[in-house]
C-alpha cells in the first residue's frame, strides 16, 4: 500500500493544482445517485445527455477520479477532471452519459503501491472498482446506451483503475484513456486492440511516468498502436492540460467497439 507521506502528497498536489480550477465545475449537471446492488453500496454521479432521447443510443463514459477525491460526500470525485465532459462544448457534439462513482476514504481503485516501479495485477479487483462496473451494467438497464461505445478514463488514482478495468475486461470498451497511472504490462497482449490514448507528466514525483511508458512500449511490443502524450516539465497535475484538450474529446468519441 502507498506509504502515509506519498499518499498526503498526492492530495496536496492535487489540491494546489486545482485551487484555481474548482469553480469551473458544476455539481448540479451531475445528478446525486447511490447504486445499491446485493452487497456494498457506491456513492455516483450521474451526468445525463442534454435532451435525452430513449430512442436514441448513447455513448457512456466511466470516470474514475485520484486519490484526493474519496470520502461519502458524493461531490469531490467531480472536482477533477468532469467538467470538460460536462462543458455545453463537449455535450453539444458529444451528448453522452457520464457516470462518476466516489471510492471511499483508505479504499483504492487499485490494491497496490503507486509509488513503485511495477505490480503485477491482484486476483480480484477491489470491491470499489468491481461495484463501479457493475454500475455501468445497472446503467445500460436503465437508460439507452450504446453496448459498442463505452468507455473509460481517470487520473492518477483512477488511471491505475482504468489500466485495471480494461486488463480484465477489454472486451466491454470502446476506448480507455489512462492519466498518470500504471498497469501490468503482463496483460498488454490483452489489450493490444483496445484504443489507448494515455497522458503522463515527465517529472511527475508521486506516479513514476516510467509506469505509462512502460504500459506504452508492451502494448506496441504485443503489436498494439497506442497513442501517448508525454508533458515535458510537468509534474503530477497532468490531468488538467489533457482534458482541456479537444482533440481527446473528438478521439475519444469516434471509437466503437465493433471496429475491432
Amino acid at each position: 500500500m502507498i506509504g502515509k507521506s506519498l499518499l498526503m502528497a498526492t492530495v496536496c498536489l492535487a489540491s494546489v493544482a486545482h485551487a484555481g480550477c474548482r469553480a469551473a465545475f458544476d455539481d448540479e449537471q451531475f445528478e446525486a445517485r447511490i447504486f445499491k446492488p446485493d452487497s456494498g453500496a457506491l456513492p455516483y454521479r450521474l451526468l445525463k445527455p442534454k435532451a435525452y432521447d430513449p430512442n436514441k443510443r448513447y455513448p457512456l463514459v466511466l470516470f474514475l477520479h485520484g486519490a484526493g477525491e474519496r470520502g461519502d460526500d458524493n461531490r469531490k470525485q467531480l472536482v477533477n477532471g468532469t467538467a470538460g465532459f460536462s462543458s455545453d462544448d463537449v455535450m453539444d457534439r458529444h451528448p453522452c452519459f457520464v457516470v462518476a462513482p466516489q471510492c471511499p476514504e483508505d479504499v483504492q481503485w487499485v490494491d497496490t503501491d503507486w509509488s513503485a516501479d511495477s505490480h503485477a495485477m491482484p486476483e480480484l479487483p477491489t470491491q470499489s472498482l468491481r461495484l463501479a462496473l457493475e454500475l455501468v451494467d445497472s446503467l445500460q438497464g436503465e437508460f439507452s446506451i450504446d453496448r459498442d461505445r463505452i468507455y473509460v478514463t481517470g487520473l492518477s488514482m483512477g488511471g491505475f483503475g482504468t489500466w485495471d478495468a480494461i486488463q480484465r475486461h477489454p472486451e466491454r470498451f470502446a476506448a480507455a484513456v489512462p492519466v498518470c497511472g500504471g498497469g501490468d504490462t503482463a496483460y498488454a497482449e490483452h489489450i493490444a486492440k483496445l484504443p489507448i490514448w494515455a497522458f503522463h507528466g515527465d517529472i511527475d514525483p508521486v506516479v513514476k511516468v516510467e509506469r505509462s511508458r512502460d504500459m506504452i512500449a508492451a502494448i506496441k511490443d504485443a503489436g498494439g498502436a497506442p497513442r501517448y502524450t508525454e508533458f515535458p516539465g510537468m509534474s503530477h497535475d497532468s490531468w488538467t492540460t489533457a482534458y482541456a484538450n479537444p482533440d481527446l474529446y473528438a478521439w475519444l468519441f469516434a471509437q466503437t467497439r465493433s471496429d475491432r
